[in-house]
Formats: C-alpha cells, structure tokens, sequence
C-alpha cells in the first residue's frame, strides 16, 4: 500500500480514532476497552488500551489509543500504522524510552516491552492476525516488517487523565 493510499485510511478513520480516545479518556477506561469496530475492519468485539508517551522531538506526551491481545501475561500491540510504508510515530517514540505506561479499562500500569524476534515473533504475529484480520492485509501491502511490541506491566499507576496530553496526534 502506498502512503497516500495509507493517508485514505488514516482519514476515514480520523473522526472514529478522536471520538473513541475522548471516550475512553472521559470515563476514566469504563467506556472504550471493548468496542464494536466492524466499521473500520475489526471485529464485534475488539480490545484497546491506550498507551501513554513523550514525543522525542517535541517533548509533548501522547495518549494513543491501539488494538491489543493479551500473549502468556504479556499485552501486545502492533505498528502497523494502516500498511503504510513507514512506522506509525508512537512506536518510533516508544523505541527512544525503555519504559511504556499503558491504561487497560480502568486500571493502568507502568511497564517495560520490548519485540519479539524469530520463531517467537512468527507465532505472536500469527495470533494478532487471528484476532485482528486486518493485520495480515496490512502486512501485504508493505515492505516492511509490521513491528509488535509485547508490554510487561510492572507497576499499578493512576488511570490518564486527557490533560495530561501536552500534544494530539493527527491521525
């Protein structure tokens, strides 16, 4: 998929990406967690948590809310970014800081992540496409290796409030 094919995508979606964010942020996670999102290729049922970061060229925090899958206690999300041809802009944050915080529903924690490689890598890559379809036809229409981040909680924090978002994400 070419970029601007990607930009088509990012904007279909722009206004369902906002309003689910301002959702899940004004309930404090009661709202968003589980969502309907047969609308923009998911399933009935998909899950999302948000997760929280500082820009690393312009300092600002992020909250970003993402599909994710739950992977023998370990969460795990994908930079996809539609199959565009480059990485979305909170994985390339994230890479820059070696701690990720990130809001499950009403409860959020502090973590660390990394990415898997090799056979392991195959075998959670094979899970997301399972739970989320549109991953593999994202896959497809790059050339680069869609990246997954797999989060290990280690510290209960306080759930994001939206004002602690100094930056909004054009999407």
């Amino acid at each position: 998929m070419s970029d601007e094919s990607s930009a088509v995508i990012r904007e279909a979606r722009r206004d369902w990406v906002t309003e689910h964010r301002e959702m899940y942020l004004e309930s404090g996670g009661a709202k968003g967690h589980i969502m309907d999102i047969r609308p923009v290729g998911g399933p009935f049922m998909g899950t999302h948590l948000m997760i929280k970061y500082t820009g690393r060229k312009s300092g600002k925090v992020f909250i970003t809310p993402l599909c994710y899958a739950d992977i023998g206690g370990e969460v795990v999300i994908v930079a996809s970014k539609g199959g565009a041809d480059e990485h979305p802009a909170w994985y390339l944050n994230i890479r820059e800081q070696s701690e990720i915080e990130f809001q499950i529903a009403t409860q959020a924690f502090r973590g660390t992540w990394r990415e898997p490689e090799g056979a392991e890598r195959e075998a959670v890559w094979d899970f997301m496409v399972k739970c989320y379809g549109f991953y593999g036809d994202y896959q497809k229409s790059t050339d680069r290796q869609i990246p997954l981040v797999m989060i290990q909680a280690t510290e209960e924090i306080p759930v994001f409030k939206a004002e602690e978002a100094t930056g909004m994400r054009s999407y």
